[in-house]
């Protein structure tokens, strides 16, 4: 699939289907807050969160008093979505419509990455992520994913599944893992998937 197939498959997804339709909705990210929270960065700490979209993390970062995020995301759609809902209390947030891997990076304290990551299926997607983090991360890289006992799909789509291990490996270039965690994710329709998430601190 390629870049243009990709977001024709967001683009879909989030115009035809509500949050309650996904599998990936959270009504509150309790570990991805506390996760942040746990940096102990201030709250003017330039945080991106790739894979954003229409996700309720950016709700609760401003609720929380944080000025300067990023959120970035492969479907406009989904954008406007979470643009909407905010209404002006997202005024300051920067909305980035890019896949990711064709963004070439910025300057981030904290990267958040949850659910996004793991539709990289190719050892090149994989590699150019790794080194857009590595170039634009600044302190913490914090990324969930499905583990090795997760979905072998997620809205149609293949996934690369990590287990703590692989997930070290693959960001040693640039990071060093702080810890590892297994997440029990419940989603809007009962069911549950299996979530890895990795909290790095950048070295090189």
């Amino acid at each position: 699939m390629d870049q243009s197939q990709k977001q024709s498959h967001w683009e879909k997804v989030y115009r035809e289907k509500g949050p309650q339709d996904v599998s990936w909705t959270q009504d509150k990210p309790e570990l991805s807050l506390e996760l942040i929270r746990q940096t102990g960065l201030g709250k003017d700490a330039a945080i991106i969160d790739i894979g954003g979209g229409d996700s309720r993390l950016t709700d609760w970062l401003l609720e929380e008093g944080y000025t300067n995020i990023t959120v970035l995301d492969i479907s406009a759609a989904a954008l406007e979505k979470a643009k909407a809902r905010l209404g002006e209390k997202g005024a300051g947030v920067k909305w980035i419509a890019s896949d990711i891997d064709a963004f070439e990076g910025g300057s981030y304290d904290i990267w958040h990455d949850r659910a996004a990551f793991h539709f990289l299926t190719t050892p090149e997607q994989i590699a150019r992520y790794v080194e857009t983090a590595g170039r634009s991360v600044t302190g913490t890289l914090i990324i969930g994913t499905f583990s090795e006992t997760g979905p072998e799909k997620c809205s149609g789509l293949p996934v690369t599944r990590y287990s703590e291990t692989k997930m070290t490996e693959t960001f040693a270039p640039h990071f060093r893992k702080n810890e590892c965690l297994t997440h029990v994710h419940t989603t809007p329709f009962g069911t549950t998937q299996d979530f890895r998430f990795c909290i790095f601190t950048k070295t090189a």
